[in-house]
């Protein structure tokens, strides 16, 4: 046993789960109020509601489908050999603690000025910070920074090109009928099962191995199928009790069919939970399942070491705890300022980036959610004209998205030199 995990092993665990529970804050203040920004800034849900949704579906996605990510950000950036954690696991355990601070500060100092920075920019950003100038530039995997990095790219394209697909046929379908409310009504349960569908599917095929349920992808196909079905049935249920507004002007008649896609938004919204939860949570919990590892193992890093449900569960305290004190500060930017969103425009965007998100989970690569939820709403906006987008708090945006990485680097630095002063 190494002689420092010996000594401060519950100091180190006690600090991780206090950065821990600070990081899971800021996830909550700024990633989850991202993610129910365009559902709240629609209308569609009140904040109480949507703290009770991230509340089941966050924890649902992060132990159903979380353990990709998990071990991505836990293992697969750091050369544990070249690192040299073996012969001194203590620098590990620093390294994991200043991520935590580091990354915490930031979306603290974010959320305060309402920018919806990522969460996966600012924990990765701080591992490779304290990797590369505590320990050496070899110790970092760059072949798998780099193809992060490329994800930083792409999946908000990725995002946005099908939020532009989708609002577009939402356009073509019901917004530019002759009868949107009758035909909101006619294609609404369909994209409720599309919703179903590709969250249940990437559940199914990658998630569910880690509560011991093994199954075929055309026995998952199937079975999501069926979800998406249910689904859709419920909706058709909830959608009769919905009628057409009083004939009046045509601000009230499309009144009428928002309040279809309304509905849909609930559907979303528990989607667009569940997808942060599977590939953001990790970014809390996998720095302190580490320092959990190593001082439960004596100072040995072991990989394949078990989550324990109780790091989820204060990962998820957290994150409900950001999400009801400071989540309205990013809710606002998302909700409101980029463009003006209805149901039937953020219904778009939040399916447009949980797809994206959902599938980047099943292949164990953390893309951003911030990104991927930017990105469908600028693809929305695109839709229905570039003069729709409030360019000025676009650049805002991608401007506090490019300081994001240094800044999680540079504290990260300077916290693992305070941490390795302090217990050697």
């Amino acid at each position: 046993m190494s002689e420092i995990i010996s000594q401060y092993g519950m100091v180190f665990l006690v600090m991780a789960c206090l950065f821990g529970f600070f990081m899971a804050w800021g996830v909550g203040a700024n990633d989850v109020a991202n993610a129910m920004g365009t559902s709240v800034g629609a209308g569609a849900i009140t904040i109480k509601q949507a703290i009770l949704i991230a509340m089941i579906f966050e924890f649902a996605g992060a132990y159903l489908a979380g353990g990709e990510v998990t071990s991505t950000i836990r293992s697969g950036i750091i050369d544990i050999e070249k690192a040299g954690f073996a012969d001194s696991p203590e620098l590990l355990v620093y390294g994991m603690l200043s991520s935590l601070l580091a990354a915490g500060i930031w979306l603290l100092i974010a959320s305060n000025r309402g920018w919806p920075v990522s969460t996966t920019h600012s924990i990765i950003g701080a591992i490779v910070g304290f990797a590369v100038v505590g320990i050496s530039v070899d110790a970092v995997v760059w072949s798998k920074i780099w193809s992060i990095i490329a994800s930083w790219v792409v999946s908000p394209m990725v995002s946005g090109f099908i939020a532009f697909c989708i609002f577009r046929s939402v356009q073509k379908l019901v917004l530019d009928t002759d009868d949107p409310f009758t035909n909101a009504k006619k294609y609404v349960p369909f994209y409720i099962f599309l919703v179903g569908f590709v969250i249940a599917m990437v559940t199914l095929v990658k998630g569910l191995r880690y509560v011991g349920l093994d199954l075929s992808y055309n026995q998952s196909i199937v079975i999501a199928i069926g979800i998406g079905g249910i689904l859709s049935f419920v909706g058709v249920f909830m959608l009769r009790s919905i009628k057409e507004l009083p004939a009046g002007d045509k601000k009230s008649h499309f009144g009428s069919v928002e309040r279809v896609f309304g509905v849909l938004m609930l559907f979303t919204a528990c989607s667009m939970a569940f997808a942060h939860g599977s590939n953001d949570v990790a970014n809390a919990i996998g720095p302190l399942a580490a320092v959990n590892g190593v001082v439960q193992s004596g100072g040995v890093f072991l990989e394949q070491s078990q989550l324990p449900i109780w790091i989820l569960l204060l990962g998820g305290g957290g994150i409900v705890a950001g999400l009801a004190t400071w989540g309205y500060r990013v809710i606002a930017t998302i909700g409101r300022n980029i463009t003006e969103l209805t149901p039937s425009r953020g219904f778009a965007a939040e399916l447009a980036a949980a797809t994206t998100v959902v599938f980047a989970t099943g292949t164990g690569i953390p893309v951003s959610t911030t990104h991927c939820l930017v990105g469908g709403v600028l693809g929305v906006g695109v839709a229905r004209g570039i003069g729709a987008l409030n360019l000025g708090v676009v650049g805002r945006i991608f401007l506090s998205w490019v300081v994001t990485l240094p800044v999680g680097a540079a504290l990260s630095i300077m916290l693992f030199f305070l941490f390795k002063g302090i217990f050697g």
